[in-house]
């Protein structure tokens, strides 16, 4: 525990930088658990005989960081683990986050399936498709989940002609790309995809236990197959409390 630990006033590495590792390192190892309170400035300051302005710095780092979070009048409060989501490297979790980046989160994922059905085309959807638009789309509604909380909810379109047959699939243990992948035509090979920051509408208050004008992260996806025929376009709410964003870039 913290009031076991003792800063090193010796060496030339900052007295703040030092705190922030000791609480780092209690995150780490579990001592200090989700949810769990921290100690106050003042007991920071004398369990570490430190200033104000040290414990501050360090402890702002750490909300910064995502690590903890504030509440006032009440304390500050160690956060739930974000869910890393690696647009870059994984072609699999480009609609909402992936088993995997949840469970490296430590968490539990889950979905569930909110609509499966063939719809009449909406306009938004057919302005995407554009000449090759078809009356009829299948609309796939999830709510994605970890640890039984909802992370993010996203609505998928896909043309009726072609993907009649993942009607028949169970998408709360089936990802959507392996259904695809099952025909060639149906295949994703490439993505075009947008993000932006949007305010939390009534609908993500409803369906992601959000509070209205929180952020949400908004993704657009475009999944063509190999002959660069649009085949799915889905749009994805992830909490931005919830998630990162992990972008890898390399230069050429």
């Amino acid at each position: 525990m913290l009031q076991n630990k003792q800063l090193n006033k010796d060496t030339p590495i900052p007295l703040y930088f030092q705190l922030k590792k000791l609480i780092l390192d209690e995150l780490d190892s579990g001592e200090l658990p989700v949810g769990s309170i921290l100690p106050t400035e003042n007991e920071l300051m004398e369990m570490f005989s430190i200033s104000r302005t040290t414990v501050r710095q360090a402890i702002t780092e750490l909300v910064q960081e995502g690590k903890l979070y504030r509440i006032k009048s009440k304390g500050t409060f160690v956060s739930k683990p974000k869910i890393d989501q690696n647009y870059i490297r994984r072609l699999q979790s480009f609609n909402v986050p992936s088993n995997e980046e949840i469970k490296d989160s430590g968490r539990i994922p889950s979905t569930e399936v909110l609509g499966l059905e063939a719809i009449t085309t909406p306009a938004k959807v057919a302005k995407v498709y554009g000449n090759a638009s078809c009356e009829q789309v299948i609309r796939l509604y999830r709510r994605r989940a970890a640890d039984g909380e909802p992370i993010a909810r996203v609505e998928t379109y896909l043309p009726y002609d072609r993907c009649q047959f993942v009607l028949e699939h169970d998408f709360m243990k089936e990802g959507l790309h392996e259904v695809l992948s099952l025909h060639p035509d149906t295949k994703i090979y490439r993505i075009s995809r947008t993000c932006e920051a949007v305010p939390a509408g009534i609908e993500d208050v409803e369906m992601l236990g959000v509070k209205r004008g929180s952020p949400i992260h908004l993704f657009t996806n475009i999944g063509y197959n190999k002959d660069d025929e649009i085949i799915e376009y889905s749009c994805s709410h992830c909490r931005g409390d919830q998630s990162k964003l992990h972008f890898e870039i390399t230069l050429e």
